[in-house]
């Protein structure tokens, strides 16, 4: 039986065959009803496989269906709204998503357009979509990667698919932080099922896989992103949603508290998840307030792409971004929509990198 102050590691290349074991000696199916109606939530904010690190395993999910199925569970539907930017639809092409759903005839949503209700909980107010209110059972399963604002991203963060593309640049107005934390305090996740079998620890839109070979499963949000941070480098105090959520009580953060169980030992030897100094590096070449995570991230993969070109940005040469510069009028190199009042700026929402490169070429 699952216990909430447990994180369950499985090591292996196979992540169908994994799941369905670790599902299978963890007794999920005790937890169940053949009348609940189970949620599945990936991380697909993007169209890109998951062999980039972006995007959770297709396989991952194809075995946490068939355990599902294979107990008698059959309401099971797939819900994501994909980043701001992307289509949802052509990611579910692109990873091979829609092609799981088909087999197993589950429903697969595309939640952007969706109709949308006010949730609450004390001040915070949120717009989340009404499909999300008919799911009894919500298993969520993000991809253990790295984020170019809030480090890492995991978890807690995963549940920003559940909201609409408004909800998502507020949030990045507000920090980010407060909110995702706020989010997962109206929303309650039941299990996670977390994809460390390849993962970006550099970027969270994926191009630097590491693999790890490994799946984590917890009930508890707070607990298996405190392990996950911890795990790749950061101090707690550099991934404030997490200890945010712990005060809340969405979980508990305490690791020395948590019992790590390891439901096998590992094929071959495990290295450390390592944390990337690369986005730091990059950053300090841009002035950003309030920006979304799309664009923000689309400038880093432009700046990485001029670096690997052996193009460098002169010390003295700063790039804006982000909201917060909506009214800003005056001299500067901005990136976006939000940043039309430089004297330099390049148009989008978001921008793509290419477009990013070709400008700061011209421009810097």
């Amino acid at each position: 039986m699952l216990d909430v102050q447990s994180i369950y590691i499985i090591h292996g290349e196979d992540a169908k065959r994994m799941v369905i074991e670790s599902l299978e000696k963890l007794e999920l199916f005790k937890e169940l009803s053949p009348t609940m109606r189970i949620g599945i939530k990936p991380n697909i904010v993007l169209e890109k496989h998951s062999s980039s690190g972006a995007t959770t395993s297709v396989d991952l999910i194809d075995g946490v269906v068939e355990y599902l199925k294979m107990k008698g569970f059959n309401n099971i539907t797939i819900l994501e709204s994909s980043g701001i930017g992307h289509n949802t639809q052509l990611a579910y092409k692109v990873t091979g998503l829609d092609k799981v759903a088909l087999k197993h005839n589950i429903e697969l949503i595309d939640l952007k357009g969706q109709p949308t209700v006010t949730l609450s909980y004390k001040d915070f107010n949120v717009q989340v979509f009404k499909k999300v209110q008919e799911i009894d059972y919500l298993i969520n399963m993000p991809v253990v990667k790295a984020h170019c604002q809030t480090n890492i991203t995991c978890a807690l963060k995963n549940l920003k698919g559940l909201i609409p593309d408004n909800e998502k640049r507020r949030f990045h107005r507000d920090r980010l932080h407060r909110p995702i934390a706020y989010l997962n305090k109206i929303i309650n996740t039941d299990l996670i099922i977390a994809d460390g079998i390849m993962g970006d620890l550099t970027f969270e839109e994926g191009g630097n896989p590491v693999r790890m070979d490994r799946v984590l499963i917890a009930k508890d949000p707070v607990l298996i992103d405190r392990f996950v941070a911890e795990s790749i480098g950061y101090d707690p105090k550099e991934v404030a949603h997490v200890d945010i959520s712990a005060t809340l009580g969405v979980g508990k953060s305490k690791i020395d508290k948590a019992k790590i169980v390891e439901l096998n030992a590992p094929v071959k030897k495990q290295e450390l998840y390592k944390r990337s100094y690369l986005i730091e590096s990059l950053a300090k070449k841009i002035r950003e307030r309030e920006a979304c995570s799309i664009c923000y991230g689309s400038l880093i993969f432009a700046l990485k792409r001029l670096k690997d070109n052996g193009k460098i940005i002169k010390n003295t040469d700063y790039i804006y971004i982000g909201q917060g510069y909506k009214d800003f009028v005056g001299e500067g190199v901005g990136v976006g929509n939000c940043t039309k009042g430089f004297s330099k700026f390049l148009q989008g929402c978001p921008p793509n990198a290419n477009s990013i490169v070709e400008f700061l070429e011209q421009n810097l």
